[in-house]
Protein backbone atom coordinates (compact mmCIF):
# COMPACT_ATOMS: atom_id res chain seq x y z
CA UNK A 1 0.00 0.00 0.00
CA UNK A 2 2.93 2.08 0.66
CA UNK A 3 4.01 2.06 -3.32
CA UNK A 4 0.08 3.07 -3.97
CA UNK A 5 -0.19 5.77 -1.57
CA UNK A 6 3.16 7.75 -2.54
CA UNK A 7 2.55 7.31 -6.31
CA UNK A 8 6.02 8.22 -7.18
CA UNK A 9 5.66 8.95 -10.72
CA UNK A 10 6.51 11.82 -13.71
CA UNK A 11 4.79 14.91 -15.23
CA UNK A 12 5.40 14.65 -18.82
CA UNK A 13 6.22 17.13 -21.32
CA UNK A 14 2.82 17.93 -23.37
CA UNK A 15 0.37 16.92 -20.40
CA UNK A 16 0.69 19.38 -18.02
CA UNK A 17 1.09 23.20 -18.53
CA UNK A 18 4.75 24.68 -18.44
CA UNK A 19 6.51 21.07 -17.93
CA UNK A 20 8.87 20.71 -20.81
CA UNK A 21 11.00 17.71 -19.71
CA UNK A 22 9.97 14.87 -17.44
CA UNK A 23 9.61 15.91 -13.58
CA UNK A 24 9.68 13.55 -10.67
CA UNK A 25 6.27 13.96 -8.48
CA UNK A 26 4.24 11.83 -6.12
CA UNK A 27 0.47 11.31 -7.26
CA UNK A 28 -1.33 9.52 -4.38
CA UNK A 29 -2.80 6.04 -6.16
CA UNK A 30 -1.03 7.21 -9.23
CA UNK A 31 -3.84 9.84 -10.22
CA UNK A 32 -4.70 11.90 -7.74
CA UNK A 33 -5.66 14.82 -9.38
CA UNK A 34 -8.94 12.80 -10.44
CA UNK A 35 -9.56 11.42 -7.14
CA UNK A 36 -12.75 12.22 -5.19
CA UNK A 37 -11.98 10.39 -1.98
CA UNK A 38 -9.57 10.64 0.22
CA UNK A 39 -6.36 8.26 -0.95
CA UNK A 40 -6.68 6.12 1.76
CA UNK A 41 -10.04 5.16 0.93
CA UNK A 42 -8.71 3.78 -2.49
CA UNK A 43 -5.69 1.92 -0.55
CA UNK A 44 -8.00 0.19 2.07
CA UNK A 45 -10.52 -0.56 -0.84
CA UNK A 46 -7.57 -2.18 -3.09
CA UNK A 47 -5.96 -3.74 0.46
CA UNK A 48 -9.35 -5.23 1.04
CA UNK A 49 -9.48 -6.90 -2.33
CA UNK A 50 -5.81 -8.23 -2.55
CA UNK A 51 -6.77 -10.04 0.71
CA UNK A 52 -10.05 -11.21 -0.53
CA UNK A 53 -8.87 -12.74 -4.10
CA UNK A 54 -5.34 -13.90 -2.60
CA UNK A 55 -3.63 -11.41 -4.97
CA UNK A 56 0.18 -10.84 -6.01
CA UNK A 57 0.93 -7.60 -6.61
CA UNK A 58 4.01 -6.72 -9.30
CA UNK A 59 5.38 -2.89 -9.17
CA UNK A 60 6.43 -2.48 -12.92
CA UNK A 61 8.63 0.31 -14.35
CA UNK A 62 7.34 1.37 -17.57
CA UNK A 63 9.20 4.28 -17.30
CA UNK A 64 12.19 5.44 -17.25
CA UNK A 65 15.96 3.59 -16.56
CA UNK A 66 19.49 4.26 -16.38
CA UNK A 67 19.68 8.11 -15.06
CA UNK A 68 17.97 11.15 -15.27
CA UNK A 69 15.79 12.80 -18.39
CA UNK A 70 19.17 13.12 -21.26
CA UNK A 71 20.70 10.77 -19.83
CA UNK A 72 18.81 7.48 -19.32
CA UNK A 73 16.05 6.10 -21.44
CA UNK A 74 12.30 5.33 -21.30
CA UNK A 75 11.79 1.43 -20.79
CA UNK A 76 10.79 -0.01 -23.95
CA UNK A 77 7.58 -1.54 -24.96
CA UNK A 78 9.20 -4.95 -25.84
CA UNK A 79 11.15 -5.55 -22.28
CA UNK A 80 7.64 -4.07 -20.79
CA UNK A 81 5.95 -6.67 -22.25
CA UNK A 82 8.45 -9.44 -21.93
CA UNK A 83 7.74 -8.81 -17.65
CA UNK A 84 4.00 -8.88 -17.96
CA UNK A 85 4.55 -12.07 -20.37
CA UNK A 86 6.90 -13.47 -17.24
CA UNK A 87 4.42 -12.25 -14.76
CA UNK A 88 1.26 -14.09 -16.62
CA UNK A 89 3.59 -17.29 -17.20
CA UNK A 90 4.57 -17.53 -13.29
CA UNK A 91 8.33 -17.70 -14.33
CA UNK A 92 8.78 -14.26 -12.26
CA UNK A 93 7.03 -15.79 -9.09
CA UNK A 94 9.32 -18.56 -9.13
CA UNK A 95 11.82 -16.57 -9.44
CA UNK A 96 15.24 -15.72 -7.32
CA UNK A 97 15.19 -12.17 -5.87
CA UNK A 98 17.17 -9.80 -3.94
CA UNK A 99 15.16 -8.24 -1.53
CA UNK A 100 15.83 -4.70 -0.61
CA UNK A 101 14.71 -4.09 3.25
CA UNK A 102 13.24 -0.63 3.19
CA UNK A 103 11.14 -0.77 0.57
CA UNK A 104 10.59 -4.64 0.45
CA UNK A 105 11.65 -4.25 -3.50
Amino acid sequence: MYHYISGYTSKMAGTEVGITEPTPTFSSCFGEAFLPLHPMKYAHLLGEKLKKHKTNVWLINTGWTGGKYGTGERISLKNTRKIIDSIHSGELENAEFEDFPIFHF
